[in-house]
C-alpha cells in the first residue's frame, strides 16, 4: 500500500516538492513547503519516494514504522511551532493557522468550535468526551498566541457527555468558559458560532476577525497541543467511518490515522460494505463529495461515508441550492447519478453574492421557499432536488 501525500491540503496554491524519487523519508520530515498561502507538508511514514508529481508524492512505507518521528525544532515562539507544523484548519477548508492566528485580539475572544454540526460524524464529539482537557490546553495556547481576554468552547446541548466532560475540564479556568449551542444546521458555522456566543450578526463575508474573535475547530486545537508540547508536525487525522459498512452503521471513531492513506483501507478495517452500497462521501452528509477507495486521507478530510445506491428517477429535475450545504456542482453530481436531467437551477433566497461567491444572510435561519419551488415548477420540473433547507 503506498501513501499519496497530496500537495494541496490547504486554502492557497499547491505546495512545492523537496524530495526527489529515491529518496528514503522519515515521519515528520518535511517533504513540500507553501509558495505563498499554504503551510508545510510531512511525510506521514517512514518509506521510499516512488513518485513526485506537481499535485502528490508518493510513499512507499517500510515494514517497520516506529513510533518516533522527526521533532519540529526547539521555540518558544508558539506560532512560529504552530506553522512550522503545517497546522490547517481541520473542520474546513483548510486555512493556514499560523495565519489565522497572527492577531491581536486585545480584549477580544477566542473559541473552540465544537459543534460536530455534519449528520454521522463523530471523531470531535468522542475527542471532547474522552480528551477535553486537550481542548482547554488548546485554547489557552491561542488566548495566549492572540492576546485575546477570554475564550469560549461552544458545544451542542444536546452532547450530554461531551458538555459534562468540557465543564469539568474548564471549571478551574477563570477566563474560559463553556457554551451551548441550540440544535440547528450549520452551527458549526463561524458566523453561526460568533451570533450564538457573542450576539454579534456578521454579514456575508464578514470574518470573525469584525466581532474581535478568531474560530478554531476543537481538533485543529489539538493539532496545535502536539505542536506545542511535543513539536510533533500535522501528520495525522482523526476520522468517522460510518453508513453502509458492516461495523461502523452507527459511525466509528478513527483517531491519528496517518495522512495520505487511502480510504479504502478504513472501510475494510470497519468489515467492509454492506450490499447494496452507492458512492462513497468524503466529509458530511451536507457538503461532502464523492471519492474511492483509492482517495488519499488529507488534513480537511473528517468523514468516509457510504451512502445507499441513488433511486433512479427519470422525471424532469429541478435543485434548489443552500449555500450552507452542497453546491450546485455536488447536486449536479447527483441527479446524474439518479439517470435525471436537470431542467432548472434556482437558489436560496437568502443566498447573495459577495466578492465573486454566494453566501448565507442568515446561516440557520431558513426561510420559506414557496416562491423559489414555483418558479422551478414554471420552468417545468417534476422533481425538486434541494440541499440542507428546513423549510
Amino acid at each position: 500500500m503506498e501513501i499519496k501525500i497530496l500537495l494541496k491540503q490547504h486554502v492557497g496554491v499547491p505546495c512545492k516538492p523537496i524530495v526527489a524519487v529515491g529518496d528514503e523519508v522519515k515521519k515528520g520530515q518535511l517533504i513540500a513547503e507553501p509558495q505563498g498561502l499554504g503551510a508545510n507538508i510531512h511525510s506521514s511514514v517512514y518509506g521510499l519516494i516512488t513518485e513526485v508529481s506537481e499535485n502528490f508524492i508518493k510513499v512507499k512505507p517500510h515494514e517497520n514504522q516506529p513510533d518516533e518521528y522527526v521533532k519540529l525544532k526547539e521555540s518558544d515562539n508558539k506560532l512560529e511551532l504552530i506553522k512550522e507544523a503545517g497546522i490547517v484548519g481541520a473542520g474546513g477548508a483548510g486555512f493556514p493557522t499560523h495565519v489565522k492566528l497572527d492577531v491581536n485580539l486585545q480584549g477580544g475572544y477566542v473559541i473552540a468550535n465544537g459543534a460536530e454540526c455534519e449528520p454521522l460524524l463523530a471523531h470531535n464529539l468522542k475527542l471532547m468526551e474522552e480528551h477535553p482537557e486537550i481542548i482547554v490546553r488548546g485554547l489557552k495556547y491561542i488566548k495566549e498566541i492572540t492576546n485575546a481576554s477570554k475564550g469560549y468552547i461552544a458545544v451542542k446541548e444536546k452532547y450530554k457527555k461531551a458538555v459534562k466532560a468540557l465543564k469539568k475540564a474548564c471549571s478551574l479556568e477563570k477566563d474560559i468558559e463553556l457554551k451551548l449551542l441550540p440544535d440547528m444546521y450549520p452551527a458549526g458555522d463561524e458566523r453561526v458560532i460568533v451570533r450564538e456566543i457573542l450576539g454579534v450578526e456578521l454579514k456575508p463575508g464578514q470574518l470573525p476577525l469584525e466581532a474581535n474573535a478568531v474560530v478554531q475547530n476543537v481538533e485543529t486545537l489539538k493539532h496545535i497541543v502536539n505542536a506545542i508540547e511535543k513539536r510533533k508536525p500535522f501528520i495525522t487525522k482523526d476520522l468517522t467511518v460510518a453508513g453502509r459498512v458492516k461495523d461502523a452503521r452507527n459511525g466509528k471513531v478513527f483517531f491519528d490515522v496517518p495522512i495520505g492513506e487511502p480510504v479504502g483501507k478504513y472501510i475494510n478495517l470497519c468489515g467492509g460494505y454492506i450490499e447494496p452500497h452507492g458512492e462513497i462521501v468524503l466529509g458530511g452528509p451536507f457538503t461532502g463529495k464523492s471519492g474511492t477507495e483509492q482517495t488519499p486521507v488529507t488534513k480537511t478530510l473528517g468523514g468516509i461515508l457510504v451512502a445507499m445506491p441513488f433511486p433512479q428517477e427519470t422525471r424532469k429535475m429541478g435543485l434548489l441550492v443552500c449555500e450552507c450545504g452542497a453546491s450546485e456542482e455536488r447536486l449536479r453530481e447527483i441527479a446524474e447519478s439518479m439517470g435525471s436531467e436537470v431542467v432548472a437551477v434556482e437558489k436560496c433566497k437568502r443566498m447573495v453574492e459577495v466578492n465573486g461567491r454566494f453566501r448565507c444572510e442568515k446561516p440557520g435561519v431558513c426561510p420559506g421557499q414557496a416562491e423559489k419551488v414555483l418558479a422551478l415548477k414554471n420552468k417545468g420540473i417534476e422533481v425538486l432536488l434541494v440541499s440542507t433547507c428546513g423549510d
